[in-house]
């Protein structure tokens, strides 16, 4: 079996960091690590390649696409010009299948009393987040756009799914569920396939996360 080229733009992160441990165990995927820092990933260096840079820079951006099968980018910041970016180079490159996560919210998808809170916390930042999903939507890309709940580091993998379209009411969910999901996708790519799906941990629900 040939080997699938992941690359996992935003390495550095807590929930990429995650679905590296989930991976590496995978004998017919190969790693690419693009970070920022090359301390965030060193414990990685041994089962993974590692490319330092910026997603913002074009010629860093390519370099790393055009090896690559399937991109998961778990990014901060600029993420509305990050996606434009990656989905300009992925189609350029006749790459097709991406993993995005932005936020829950994007869509005003938020039910109730948690919705309303939702948007007075994070509103502003939802901007961005709904420019790259709706980059991403337009995009000819085999596309999981991934929309966490509240995040916590607790240290359990039990979540449950919304698509785009559905209320979303879970309150939390732990990155490592997060992780376990998309670990999930990328290990069979056929699933969820130009969808948004909401992620959270099962059975909590409510105005709030509880530890807010």
């Amino acid at each position: 079996m040939e080997t699938t080229k992941v690359l996992v733009l935003g390495a550095g992160g807590a929930i990429a960091q995650h679905v590296i441990e989930f991976l590496i165990p995978n004998k017919n995927i190969s790693l690419t690590l693009f970070a920022r820092n090359a301390d965030h990933v060193k414990g990685f260096a041994s089962s993974s390649n590692i490319i330092l840079g910026d997603v913002l820079n074009q010629d860093d951006l390519t370099e790393a696409i055009k090896k690559s099968d399937i991109v998961y980018a778990n990014l901060a910041g600029q993420v509305d010009k990050m996606a434009s970016a990656i989905v300009n180079t992925m189609e350029a490159n006749a790459k097709k299948r991406l993993i995005f996560v932005t936020s829950l919210g994007i869509y005003d998808e938020v039910a109730g009393k948690f919705g309303e809170w939702n948007n007075r916390i994070i509103g502003s930042e939802l901007v961005r987040y709904s420019k790259a999903a709706q980059i991403i939507e337009r995009s000819s890309l085999d596309y999981t756009i991934v929309r966490p709940s509240w995040l916590t580091d607790k240290n359990e993998t039990d979540y449950e799914t919304t698509q785009k379209g559905e209320p979303f009411i879970g309150t939390e969910v732990a990155r490592k569920a997060v992780a376990a999901y998309i670990a999930n996708i990328i290990e069979h790519p056929e699933k969820d396939v130009r969808a948004s799906v909401g992620v959270n941990k099962p059975g909590v629900y409510g105005d709030k996360p509880a530890f807010y």
